[in-house]
């Protein structure tokens, strides 16, 4: 039997998820655990190595029937080599050989790593919000912010291959709170899953009252239930997300003129409430009367894991 199945992981802050996929691209099986923020680099692919084996025998599938495996991460990752450099979420998986540390263990099968926005640009353009266009910008905004970008329908991913890390571009240069980036003031520390809720737990701390509690569960979930119950501080710092979002996406699209963005991740939960702010503040910016359209992505949960396996297919 040939080689017809192709595996995509999605590794995030959160969870990891898996997705198996026959020869027409179809879902066929999927399975998922949560992240290990407290594994380096060797321990988390360990996991990662073992789920696909437990996924192969559910599926009862051979090595030699499986045609590739595209692994997404929320890393710096040197492409040409797969070589992570560092991951701002999982701070402890940095400068480690990942692509061939599990090449050596699945020796003749097609491996790719890839950061994990590239992954979801190129699932949104290929079988989500972006067919058919020239140009887009994907952007996940979620437990971090990152972006893909898709330059006359190819990925583009720079010198080294980490263009389009957006949220590490710094707003308040060494100010603010410290990433896992390792610089003080990038956009996600002013507008991500992760970093939010720490900003409210400062300002409460500070005496700022809201309907808010400060525990370490605090999340942004609660937080769109304060923001549309009229809670002060959490409108106040919705409005500061949706300001931090928007001279990001201004200065992208400054930068590279492409006139369609895509969002998705957790964070399009808000809807209006964070992205019609988003909308208002970036037409505030922009001063030039041609449009630029904001889009939601299309695959919802299963992008990531489309978009990993797509990567088998460049």
């Amino acid at each position: 039997m040939g080689r017809n199945y192709r595996i995509g992981v999605d590794a995030g802050g959160t969870k990891v998820a898996y997705g198996l996929f026959d020869e027409n691209g179809m879902l066929i099986d999927r399975m998922q655990h949560p992240s290990d923020i407290e594994a380096d680099g060797p321990a988390f692919t360990d996991q990662i190595l073992d789920t696909i084996g437990r996924l192969m025998d559910k599926n009862s599938l051979k090595q030699t029937e499986l045609q590739g495996v595209g692994i997404c991460m929320p890393s710096y990752i040197l492409f040409d080599t797969g070589y992570i450099y560092l991951t701002s979420a999982l701070p402890r998986i940095h400068d480690f050989a990942m692509r061939d540390y599990i090449q050596e263990r699945l020796p003749g099968v097609k491996i790719v790593l890839d950061n994990d926005s590239n992954g979801a640009a190129l699932a949104e353009y290929r079988r989500g919000a972006g067919q058919g266009l020239r140009h887009m910008m994907y952007v996940a905004v979620s437990t971090g912010i990152g972006s893909g970008i898709i330059i006359d329908g190819r990925l583009f991913r720079g010198s080294y291959g980490w263009a389009g890390e957006n949220g590490h571009m710094l707003a308040t240069p060494d100010e603010g709170l410290m990433c896992g980036c390792r610089n003080r003031g990038c956009f996600m520390s002013y507008a991500s899953g992760r970093y939010v809720p720490r900003r409210l737990k400062i300002r409460m701390l500070e005496g700022t009252h809201s309907s808010l509690e400060e525990t370490e569960s605090l999340n942004c979930e609660e937080l769109l239930k304060a923001y549309q119950d009229g809670d002060a501080l959490a409108q106040e710092m919705v409005s500061s997300m949706a300001h931090y979002l928007a001279v990001c996406l201004y200065n992208c699209y400054m930068l590279l003129n492409i006139n369609v963005f895509v969002f998705g991740g957790g964070l399009t939960n808000f809807g209006d409430a964070l992205f019609g702010k988003v909308r208002e503040e970036f037409d505030r910016y922009n001063q030039i009367p041609l449009p630029v359209e904001f889009r939601f992505a299309e695959l919802k949960k299963d992008f990531g894991i489309i978009g990993a396996a797509e990567l088998v297919l460049e």
